[in-house]
């Protein structure tokens, strides 16, 4: 009697192949929403700013620089800092503080 209850109880039950790859698309549809959609919005904000970028705005760089620009070409901007005259890449721009032609709001 002992034998055939162990042997009962190691029997495994045929699971439905389904059921294993729910979670995991549903794990998929949280990591899309949670970190790749707001991700991808993030970097078409950033795009659309950078196609903005004119002459006269006041900038402020990834590295920190503020700064006003000076000339705009289509990979690379021109800026001015202090005294401090650099060209550096659109994408470097990391916001736009001040249109040109516009007031400050402080």
């Amino acid at each position: 009697m002992k034998v055939s209850a162990v042997f009962a109880a190691g029997e495994t039950q045929q699971s439905n192949p389904f059921a294993a790859i729910v979670p995991m698309v549903l794990l998929f549809i949280v990591f899309y929403f949670v970190l790749i959609r707001p991700q991808q919005k993030k970097a078409k904000q950033q795009a659309e700013m950078l196609k903005t970028v004119k002459s006269g705005d006041k900038v402020v760089t990834t590295s920190g620089i503020i700064a006003t620009v000076i000339t705009v070409k289509e990979d690379s901007v021109s800026i001015r800092s202090a005294d401090a005259k650099f060209e550096i890449t659109k994408g470097a721009i990391a916001e736009i503080r001040e249109r040109s032609g516009e007031s400050s709001a402080s």
